[in-house]
C-alpha cells in the first residue's frame, strides 16, 4: 500500500513538473522580417533557426514576410500580436519605430530584434547585434591573399578587390569596413572598390555591379547583397573569377568561383535566444553581441574553399582568426 502511494505521488509531481516545463515553455513563435524567404543568404539563416526551434520544441510558429513594402509593416506586427504569439523575432530595417510603439503597447510579449539595436521607452527589446566587422575582416584577409597570388587560376597582377552592397545602410557599410581592414591588414596597396546596387531583390543589378568591378581589375567580389548577390555570384562564374558569398554557405552555388562566404548565423542565434527563454536565463532589454568568438559570424570554409585555395593558405587565415578572437589583432568599428 505504501509502495502504491508512493508511486502515485511521484507520478503527481511528475505530472505537475512537466504541466510547469509546458507553462514555461512558449508555444507560438513569430518571425517578422522585411524581406523575403528564398535569399539563400540572411533570411533564410533565421528561417533555420524558427523551423529548428518548431521540430525540436513541438510548437507553432509562422513566418510573416513583408518583401520589402512599408505598407506591411505595421501588418506584419499587429498579425504577430493577433495570431497570439508569445515570442516575436523580428528583422525590422525600416520599422524599427513601429517596433518600439508594439514592445509598448504588447510588454506581455517577448520582442527580440535581430541585426540592429532598437530600445523601446520600457526597454523590453532585446537586440541580436552581430559584430559584422570581424566576420567581413576575414572575409578581407582571404580577398587580399587571393588578389596577390596569380598561381590561382585567372587572379591578375593588380592588387584590386570589390565588393556588392544591397544599399547604402549602417549594417552594409559596417561589412565593407571591415573587408577593407582584413585586406589591408595583408597589404596596405590593396584597393577596394565598392558598388551599391540600390536594390536587395535584383540579381541582374547584382551582375551588373560585378561585372563593372571584373572590368575594372578585380579578381575576387564580396556580395552583401542578399538575393541581389545572386548575379554576382553568376558574374564571377561567367568571368571564370571569384567571389565571397555572405550570411549563408553560398560556396557550392557557384562552385569553383565561390571561395569562402561570410557567415552570420541568424538562425543559430534566433535558436539559442528561444533556448535561454525556456530555460529561464533570458533576460528581456538585453543587448547580444554575437562575433568570432560567439560563433555569430565566421568563414565557410569547405570542400568548395580548398579546391581553391590551398591548405598552406587556409592555414594562415586560421592563424589569424584566432589572433583576432585572442585580442591580438584590433578590427576597429563602424561606428
Amino acid at each position: 500500500m505504501k509502495r502504491s502511494i508512493f508511486i502515485l505521488t511521484l507520478l503527481v509531481g511528475l505530472l505537475a513538473f512537466s504541466m510547469v516545463a509546458m507553462a514555461a515553455t512558449p508555444q507560438r513563435v513569430a518571425y517578422i522580417i522585411n524581406g523575403g524567404l528564398g535569399d539563400q543568404s540572411f533570411y533564410d539563416s533565421g528561417q533555420a533557426g524558427i523551423e529548428k526551434i518548431e521540430e525540436e520544441y513541438g510548437i507553432k510558429t509562422t513566418t510573416i514576410e513583408c518583401n520589402f513594402d512599408p505598407a506591411k509593416y505595421q501588418q506584419s506586427l499587429q498579425s504577430a500580436i493577433q495570431w497570439n504569439a508569445d515570442v516575436i523575432f523580428v528583422i525590422s530595417y525600416g520599422f524599427e519605430d513601429l517596433l518600439k510603439q508594439y514592445a509598448d503597447m504588447y510588454p506581455d510579449k517577448i520582442f527580440v530584434n535581430i541585426d540592429t539595436v532598437v530600445t523601446n521607452s520600457q526597454e523590453t527589446i532585446t537586440s541580436i547585434d552581430f559584430i559584422e566587422e570581424e566576420g567581413a575582416f576575414m572575409s578581407g584577409i582571404v580577398a587580399g591573399i587571393v588578389t596577390k597570388n596569380t598561381s590561382i587560376p585567372g587572379v591578375n597582377a593588380k592588387k584590386v578587390i570589390g565588393a556588392v552592397g544591397g544599399d547604402e545602410d549602417p549594417v552594409v557599410n559596417a561589412f565593407i569596413y571591415g573587408y577593407e581592414q582584413g585586406a589591408k591588414y595583408i597589404d596596405p596597396e590593396i584597393e577596394v572598390k565598392t558598388i551599391y546596387a540600390g536594390t536587395w531583390t535584383d540579381p541582374v543589378k547584382g551582375k551588373q555591379a560585378a561585372n563593372q568591378l571584373y572590368s575594372q581589375g578585380a579578381d575576387i567580389v564580396f556580395q552583401i547583397a542578399s538575393l541581389t548577390g545572386a548575379g554576382v555570384l553568376e558574374a564571377a562564374a561567367e568571368n571564370d573569377l571569384y567571389a565571397i558569398g555572405v550570411d549563408s554557405n553560398q560556396n557550392g552555388i557557384q562552385p569553383g568561383h565561390v571561395v569562402t562566404s561570410d557567415l552570420k548565423n541568424v538562425g543559430d542565434a534566433i535558436y539559442n535566444v528561444y533556448q535561454t527563454i525556456v530555460e529561464g536565463s533570458f533576460k528581456q532589454g538585453e543587448v547580444l553581441r554575437y562575433g568570432l568568438a560567439e560563433g555569430g559570424v565566421g568563414l565557410a570554409i569547405d570542400e568548395h574553399t580548398r579546391a581553391i585555395l590551398s591548405q598552406e593558405i587556409l592555414d594562415r587565415v586560421n592563424k589569424i582568426r584566432e589572433e583576432v578572437m585572442a585580442g591580438k589583432i584590433e578590427i576597429k568599428s563602424y561606428e
